[in-house]
């Protein structure tokens, strides 16, 4: 049975990319026939945190976290090869498992390949770096989960550049991750090589909360 996810993030009691969480599990939902939820409070109150939403056809189950670190991430290339995932589901063994052979390496997080050898994501994050001025970000058409972070991202700069790239193709750029909990962090290194930083990431993140 498909069990959808959404990780909200609650900041000075309120949760300012809902709007957002709630467009895609709308479509997640019309897309594997899982009842859309019709009456789903707006969280809000209290401290920062995660509220975690499990959706499926069985109904809701909510539940809270902590928020995380949200200091620079380092990446390793992952040996799990990217698969679609365009829904955000439970189903997430292949991710756990590159996360856990990245932290065996000393390391925050992997980055995912396609079966081609260009960048997809990384295990909790999405992945985007600046190109000529502009945030660039692996094509959709890779079965990309359309993060919330990128929704917001896209919302902000009026459009993100859809790129086929490969780890070496963005080693010498600025690089960061988002998602829709810790918002947009830079990466400092992929496979121990340091990534460039760049003043339009502090911009970003700084513009990411409403």
């Amino acid at each position: 049975m498909d069990t959808l996810i959404e990780t909200v993030r609650l900041r000075n009691g309120a949760a300012p990319l809902w709007h957002l969480h709630v467009r895609r599990l709308a479509t997640s939902c019309r897309a594997l026939g899982v009842p859309i939820p019709t009456d789903l409070p707006t969280p809000g109150g209290g401290a920062d945190r995660v509220h975690r939403l499990l959706v499926s056809r069985r109904g809701v189950v909510a539940g809270e976290r902590p928020v995380g670190s949200t200091a620079p991430v380092r990446l390793v290339t992952s040996k799990v090869i990217h698969r679609a995932y365009p829904h955000k589901l439970v189903d997430r063994e292949r991710f756990d498992r590159a996360l856990a052979d990245a932290k065996t390496l000393g390391a925050d997080d992997g980055l995912l390949l396609t079966p081609g050898g260009q960048v997809a994501e990384t295990a909790i994050w999405g992945l985007f770096w600046w190109e000529d001025g502009q945030v660039a970000a692996p094509a959709l058409e890779f079965g990309i989960l359309p993060g919330v972070a990128r929704a917001r991202i896209a919302e902000i700069v009026g459009e993100i550049q859809e790129r086929k790239a490969t780890p070496d193709e963005i080693r010498g750029r600025a690089v960061f991750v988002a998602n829709s909990v810790r918002g947009v962090v830079p990466v400092a290194t992929l496979d121990g090589t340091a990534i460039p930083t760049a003043p339009e990431t502090e911009a970003l993140a700084t513009r990411f909360w409403p």
